[in-house]
C-alpha cells in the first residue's frame, strides 16, 4: 500500500493526508495495514504519530520525527492550543431523537443554530466495545466541541467542527447527541439514510442501479494549526477536500430547493 500524500515534511515533523478506511495505528494485529507502519517503513522506526483520527475519517495527520518534536507537539494537544478544524456533512433528524439536555440547540424548525458549542462529557460504552456515549460520572472525561453551519441543504447541513478536546469519536457523538449525526456513521447514525441523487433531482432515472453520492463517513480533518517545534512559529496544515465530498456538495448546491443556482 502506498504512503498517503505528504502535506509537509522537514527535519522535525511530517504531515500526511490520511485516507478514509486506513487506521492510524494497528487495530487488528501488527501486520494489518496502518498509517504508522507505512510511515516508519519509509522514514524509520523513530517517527511517531502526534495524535489520531478515526479510521473512517480522512484528513490531516501529524507525525514527529524526533522525541523533542513529539514532546513539543503533543504538549499543544494536551494544553488544547492545537487548533483543529474538521468538516462534516450531517443529516437532521426529528427533535425527539436528540438528547433532552441539548435539545435547546435545535432551532424551532428542526434546524441548527448558525454557531453553537456542545459541552458534554464522554465515556466508554460498556455495552458495545469501541463505541463512546455521553455520560457523567467517575469514568467520564471533559469533551467540548464548537460548531459552525457553513451551508444548509434541507435536511442536510455542511458544518465546520472545532474539537477543543481530543476524545475518541467526540465530533461524531456530539453531533448525534443533538439529532444531527454525520452521514454514513455506522456507530452513531442511521445507516439507512443515504445521500442519493434521486432524492435531490426530479425525474432521475436509473434508481435501481444507483449508488450513494457518499459511501464513506462524511468527516474530514481539513486543517490543523500548531507551533512548529523548531521555529516556534504557527504553521497551518491543510488537507484538500476529497473528490467524493466535492461531487456531493456540487449536487446538493445544484438541486436543493430554494438555493440560488
Amino acid at each position: 500500500m502506498p504512503l498517503p500524500p505528504i502535506i509537509l515534511e522537514d527535519d522535525t515533523l511530517l504531515a500526511l493526508d490520511k485516507p478514509s478506511g486506513l487506521p492510524v495505528a494497528a487495530e487488528r494485529g501488527p501486520k494489518a495495514a496502518n498509517l504508522l507502519a507505512l510511515v516508519q517503513a519509509r522514514f524509520g522506526a523513530g517517527v511517531a504519530n502526534v495524535h489520531r483520527l478515526d479510521t473512517e475519517a480522512s484528513g490531516v495527520l501529524l507525525c514527529a520525527k524526533t522525541k523533542p518534536a513529539l514532546d513539543f507537539l503533543s504538549g499543544q494537544f494536551q494544553s488544547k492550543t492545537a487548533d483543529k478544524r474538521h468538516l462534516a456533512l450531517v443529516v437532521l433528524q426529528p427533535p425527539e431523537q436528540a438528547l433532552r439536555d441539548v435539545a435547546a440547540l435545535r432551532a424551532p424548525a428542526g434546524g441548527l443554530p448558525d454557531a453553537f458549542t456542545i459541552d458534554l462529557p464522554l465515556r466508554d460504552d460498556q455495552h458495545q466495545k469501541g463505541r463512546m456515549r455521553v455520560g457523567k460520572g467517575g469514568e467520564s472525561r471533559e469533551c467540548v466541541t464548537e460548531f459552525r453551519v457553513l451551508e444548509r441543504f434541507g435536511r442536510f447541513a455542511w458544518l465546520e467542527c472545532r474539537p477543543l478536546t481530543g476524545r475518541t469519536h467526540q465530533v461524531r457523538v456530539h453531533l448525534a447527541a443533538v439529532g444531527a449525526p454525520i452521514v454514513n456513521d455506522a456507530l452513531y447514525g442511521d445507516v439507512e439514510i443515504k445521500l442519493l441523487l434521486s432524492d435531490l433531482k426530479r425525474g432521475y432515472k436509473g434508481r435501481e442501479e444507483e449508488k450513494p453520492l457518499l459511501t464513506r463517513l462524511a468527516l474530514h480533518a481539513s486543517e490543523l494549526t500548531v507551533k512548529h517545534p523548531a521555529t516556534r512559529e504557527p504553521v497551518t496544515l491543510r488537507a484538500p477536500l476529497p473528490h467524493e465530498f466535492e461531487i456531493a456538495l456540487k449536487y446538493l448546491r445544484k438541486f436543493t430547493p430554494g438555493r440560488p443556482r
